[in-house]
Parts: C-alpha cells; sequence; structure tokens
C-alpha cells in the first residue's frame, strides 16, 4: 500500500527533579516502558486509570514491542458522556478491558512506517473468540483510525513499544464502521443508506441476527455494475432490485472467514438465495447468473462479523 505518512512532532520527555529536605538531590527516573509514560503524561491520566481498572497496568509494563494508541483525557470525556456513563467506574471492566485493548498493536509501528490498510488489535469481539479486531488506517491527509480517530502526536518511544495520541477513543468496531471507515466502500455505504433502504446500518450496527458475514463490492465494482446494465447512476436502481442484491451479499449467524471458505460452498444469504464459493485458483463466487467474483480482500474482522471485499456485484436471476 502506498505511504501517505506525513511527519508528526516527536514528543519530547523531560525528567522531573525533586528536591530533598537535605542539601542532596535526586532525580525520578525518567519514564521506560509504556505504563510508566501513560503514567508521567497528565493528558493520560483518564487512560492510565482506565488501564489500572481493566487489569492491563501489567501488560502494557511487560516486555514487547507494543503499538499503543492513546485517547487523551479529552477524548476519554466525551466518550463516557457519549456513552452515557457518568464516569470509569461505571464502564463495565469486561467491555473497557476490550475497549482499550482496540488500542493496541502486537507489533511495534512507528510514524514512517505506518501506511493505509488493514491491521489486528489485541482486541476480540462478540463475533468471534478467536479473532482480533481489525484496525483500518488512513493515511490520506493525515492519520485516521476507523474513520473517527485522528493521530495528534506520535513516536513517544518506550522500551516495550511507542505510543501515539489520538483524539477519540476507538470503540470496537462494526460492520458499519469498517464500511464507512474505508474509501473504496463508499459506493456501497450509499447504497446502504438510501433513503428507500431499510435500516442496513441499525441492521449491520447491531446484534440481532449477528455475526454477519459481508461480502462487500468495491467502489470498483459498482462502477461496473451500473455499465453492465446500462444505468446511469445508483439512484437508477429500483427499490426492489436495490435491496434483494444487498442482502444477498450478505450473511446472518455466522462469522466466515477465509479459513472456512472450501470448494464449491454453497452458501445461503440474507436475501434468501443462494451462490457457490470455489477456492482452486484463488476464492472466487459464482453468482445465481452464473457471474464470477473475484474475493480480493479477506478478514475484516469486526465486532458483530466479518468483511470480505469483492470486485463484482453479486446478482440474483
Amino acid at each position: 500500500m502506498k505511504n501517505f505518512m506525513k511527519t508528526f512532532l516527536v514528543a519530547g520527555i523531560s525528567a522531573i527533579a525533586l528536591t530533598s529536605c537535605s542539601d542532596d538531590s535526586t532525580t525520578m527516573p525518567a519514564p521506560e516502558n509504556i505504563y510508566e509514560f501513560l503514567a508521567a503524561d497528565a493528558d493520560l491520566s483518564n487512560l492510565k486509570a482506565a488501564v489500572d481498572r481493566a487489569g492491563l497496568s501489567a501488560t502494557l509494563s511487560q516486555s514487547g514491542s507494543y503499538t499503543v494508541f492513546a485517547p487523551s483525557n479529552a477524548a476519554f470525556n466525551t466518550f463516557l458522556q457519549a456513552n452515557g456513563f457518568s464516569n470509569l467506574n461505571a464502564v463495565p471492566v469486561d467491555a473497557l478491558k476490550e475497549i482499550l485493548l482496540n488500542h493496541v498493536l502486537s507489533t511495534e509501528v512507528k510514524a514512517a512506517n505506518v501506511t493505509t490498510g488493514y491491521v489486528s488489535t489485541l482486541a476480540k469481539g462478540a463475533a468471534s473468540s478467536t479473532r482480533n479486531l481489525s484496525m483500518f488506517i488512513n493515511t490520506n491527509g493525515g492519520v485516521k483510525i476507523n474513520g473517527i480517530s485522528n493521530v495528534t502526536a506520535t513516536d513517544i518511544d518506550a522500551n516495550n513499544g511507542v505510543i501515539h495520541k489520538v483524539d477519540a477513543v476507538i470503540g470496537l468496531p462494526t460492520i458499519v464502521t469498517h464500511a464507512t471507515a474505508n474509501p473504496n466502500f463508499s459506493t456501497l455505504v450509499t447504497a446502504l443508506t438510501r433513503n428507500d433502504m431499510p435500516n442496513f446500518v441499525g441492521i449491520l450496527s447491531g446484534t440481532a441476527n449477528s455475526p454477519f458475514t459481508v461480502f462487500a463490492p468495491t467502489n470498483a465494482a459498482f462502477t461496473s455494475l451500473l455499465t453492465e446494465l446500462n444505468a446511469p447512476n445508483l439512484a437508477a436502481i429500483n427499490t426492489p432490485t436495490l435491496e434483494n442484491t444487498l442482502k444477498y451479499h450478505v450473511v446472518t449467524g455466522a462469522n466466515v472467514g477465509s479459513n472456512n471458505l472450501t470448494n464449491n460452498m454453497n452458501v445461503n444469504t440474507f436475501q434468501g438465495g443462494s451462490f457457490t464459493i470455489t477456492t482452486t485458483g484463488g476464492a472466487k463466487i459464482t453468482d445465481a447468473r452464473g457471474r464470477v467474483s473475484n474475493i480480493i480482500a479477506t478478514d475484516v474482522q469486526c465486532s458483530n462479523g466479518i468483511i470480505h471485499a469483492i470486485d463484482k456485484v453479486l446478482l440474483l436471476p
């Protein structure tokens, strides 16, 4: 992926000198690990308190090569207010732990090495107990995470990784979160949110009938569809056709990862129709019209399901 990363200022950490009652003076040791850096930064005190409450202080103190996207105090306050929590102690501990782990990568990624694309966090969602949640990083015009949180300071170096500050808490991503965060799915989002459609946003943000597996056509796939149908734009596709077509790309009640795809696999969809997946020579989908679509990206793990990108819109008979 093309690197659009812009360089940010490196945050400096200064030692705090304490003078004893005697003539001798001592210097407080400089922070070394990630947890110590959080404790030393007044603007990360809410994050430090959250880490303590979630029982993650040992994780962020131990040896390793982590990347932590650290929300500011203001970011935490906004998160609490938006979710109806009176204070940090009102957040259920298990939920708080997963939210915090959703800010942590298992590998150290310096600012110069950040690129647009998906990475895996240490968090897990309700859709899968074995798959870690995906994070989408967009470096076009700055660095934005999951479409909601901007990196504001970078490369605070610790002996067990690196910290980048962010201006919003990164909640557990749903299908809708990842669809809206990735600009390659903007036409799909436009289709899902058309005013004559069912509440697809509510459905794919929720847990009823979840987990979902979504085979998501890219923008280029929709452009090809309009050419194929000789339609001037998406608005020209009538309501029943668009609704059924979108439902035809969704599987309910299953988090189907790429490792679960098998040759000649019959897939029943939310719409009621089915299609066939083949894996010989690369994963492909044959729709009800016999048209073939390639699965071009896999395993975007969400809290309520999983997304695979495809290069052609699937059609019903």
